[in-house]
């Protein structure tokens, strides 16, 4: 039989809204997938691949905005979750990890599958709980129902991120042949009412002083998912010219009022100070533009960070304020009580925007073909209802030169690992009916193949793959690009061509190698399909760092 306190965290799960869970195959979890798989209100998937299934996971969890349930065997399949268990801590993406595992007694005795399981991902979960390895007495029941309710109600809590539960399990697994699995009707469940927090009137009042006394404000939304709220706010103080808005790809609050291409001329002393804040005010996560923070970091700007919680985030080294306020809460604050700010400081930022803007596309048609232009035009046919993952490194970057998206931007910049790029799209793919493009490197692509590795159909995934048969940034870093093991232990050359993945896992597949190649199968690749499509973009890693370099100069040139 399944024992009473599996039976009750899956009701529970269900009853507090979880609604999906990825299973990985295995005997000691099997109490655990069968009643998840069971259950009527919770859509169960099956994935081998533990890295991969947790990526999956995390994507369908950052979509979806509610925790997804991974289901593991014990051993070292509980290792296999870490990349996407971190990636899901950073990023603030709420996960329900199920270890099954041995009973204590059984620990570090030479018994299969064993390591030391209970704290296993120690800092990159919100909190690790053990429950009790039978439901022998009515206090134990209590017990599993008392954490399940507790870690549900954290992983939701904000900042939201991943739980862990270690479920210690004891022989038989199984129940009998015909034997149900019955859920209690009314599990207990208690729920986090949730509450808002904002600035005092008093806070208020002192912030609005200092807001008198600046005249350069820049504004900095760090990663986050769309949202019209706070776009709107945004744009009002744009409108006005009383902020300038820095917005990169992963902000997903680009618009016409926001500077998109700031790559293009920040680290150029000659614009330096004319750019430089008196007060920098950031909200959300990360920013990907290496350049705006090490300009930050060189100005004597205030910075005030804003995060519900009031959790401190220093990121350009000039942290003054934390303001433990909603970011709309404080945005819609902000424009109602912020004055005329110096005119030619706004103009100097959005001078320099609407020049690249201009420039940037007939720059990048004349070029040779090369990673850099084909993406660029790439872009201009992804339907404006596709969400776009990005994997890291190059085309992350590519993306964020190439300035104002309409689409939403996903990628994994919690740890910026390229481990999961694949599973996470793939993950998306699977809350939508929506187009997902995933935009990837070779390295990234082949790294996390068995992301296809599934029953699982997902007509709705299109790939634009961009293969230079190497790990390309490397040759753009001055480091391990001046170095003679650049080839061979820096990009790590590899061969692969995406060909035989496609036939193996039922993918539509083309290959291009010069422009018109690229324009004749982006004419089809958008539409409607039985099955999922790959574009391979084959080019040269040297022509492409060729290419990079020689649209910079071109950039700086008009910009002069």
């Amino acid at each position: 039989m399944i024992l009473s306190q599996i039976t009750d965290l899956v009701a529970i799960c269900a009853k507090k809204g979880i609604e999906n869970a990825i299973l990985s195959p295995g005997s000691r979890c099997a109490p655990l997938t069968l009643a998840f798989a069971r259950h009527p209100q919770i859509h169960t998937r099956t994935i081998s691949d533990e890295r991969s299934a947790a990526f999956i996971a995390m994507g369908m969890a950052q979509q979806l905005e509610q925790p997804v349930a991974l289901v593991c065997t014990s051993g070292s399949a509980a290792l296999n979750y870490f990349p996407a268990v971190a990636e899901a801590f950073f990023q603030q993406i709420p996960l329900l990890i199920l270890t099954a595992d041995r009973p204590a007694e059984w620990i570090d005795q030479y018994d299969g599958q064993t390591i030391f399981q209970p704290d296993v991902y120690g800092k990159h979960v919100k909190e690790s709980f053990q429950l009790p390895d039978s439901s022998t007495f009515p206090d134990q029941l209590w017990q599993s129902s008392r954490i399940v309710n507790e870690a549900i109600n954290l992983a939701k809590q904000f900042p939201a991120g991943p739980v862990h539960i270690n479920v210690p399990l004891r022989e038989p697994f199984y129940p009998e042949k015909g034997e149900p699995i019955i859920f209690p009707e009314k599990p207990r469940v208690f729920n986090l009412l949730k509450s808002k927090t904002q600035p005092t009137d008093e806070s208020l009042i002192k912030l609005k002083s200092r807001l008198e006394i600046v005249q350069r404000i820049l504004i900095i939304p760090g990663q986050q998912r769309p949202d019209s709220q706070i776009q709107n706010f945004l744009d009002q103080l744009s409108v006005k010219k009383n902020a300038v808005i820095v917005a990169d790809t992963i902000s997903n609050l680009q618009s016409d009022e926001t500077i998109t291409l700031h790559d293009h001329w920040l680290g150029s002393q000659e614009f330096s100070n004319s750019l430089k804040p008196d007060l920098i005010i950031s909200f959300g996560k990360s920013i990907i533009s290496k350049s705006l923070k090490l300009f930050l970091r060189s100005t004597q700007a205030s910075h005030w960070h804003i995060q519900s919680d009031g959790n401190a985030k220093d990121t350009y080294q000039r942290l003054t304020r934390n303001i433990a306020s909603s970011p709309a809460y404080f945005l819609n604050w902000l424009t109602q009580n912020l004055g005329p700010q110096n005119p030619e400081y706004y103009q100097s930022w959005h001078s320099l925007d609407k020049c690249v803007s201009s420039n940037l596309p007939p720059i990048l048609k004349r070029e040779y073909f090369g990673e850099y232009p084909a993406l660029a035009y790439c872009l201009s046919k992804i339907p404006s209802t596709s969400k776009i993952h990005v994997a890291n490194s190059m085309a992350v970057r590519y993306l964020n030169f190439l300035g104002k998206r309409n689409q939403e931007v996903i990628c994994n910049r919690g740890t910026s690992g390229i481990d999961g790029s694949n599973s996470t799209a793939v993950g998306c793919t699977f809350t939508t009916k929506d187009i997902v493009t995933l935009i990837t490197g070779d390295m990234a692509f082949f790294y996390d193949r068995n992301a296809f590795w599934h029953n699982y159909t997902i007509p709705n995934l299109r790939v634009i793959l961009l293969n230079n048969h190497a790990g390309g940034i490397f040759r753009l870093i001055d480091g391990p690009a001046n170095q003679p093991e650049l080839e061979e232990f820096f990009e790590t050359k590899q061969r692969l061509s995406a060909n035989h993945l496609a036939t193996e896992f039922g993918f539509f597949y083309s290959k291009v190698v010069n422009q018109e190649e690229l324009e004749a199968s982006l004419e089809d690749f958008y539409e409607d399909s039985l099955h999922p499509k790959i574009l391979e973009i084959e080019t040269s890693s040297v022509k492409n760092a060729e290419i990079l370099k020689e649209v910079k100069e071109k950039i700086k040139t008009e910009l002069r």
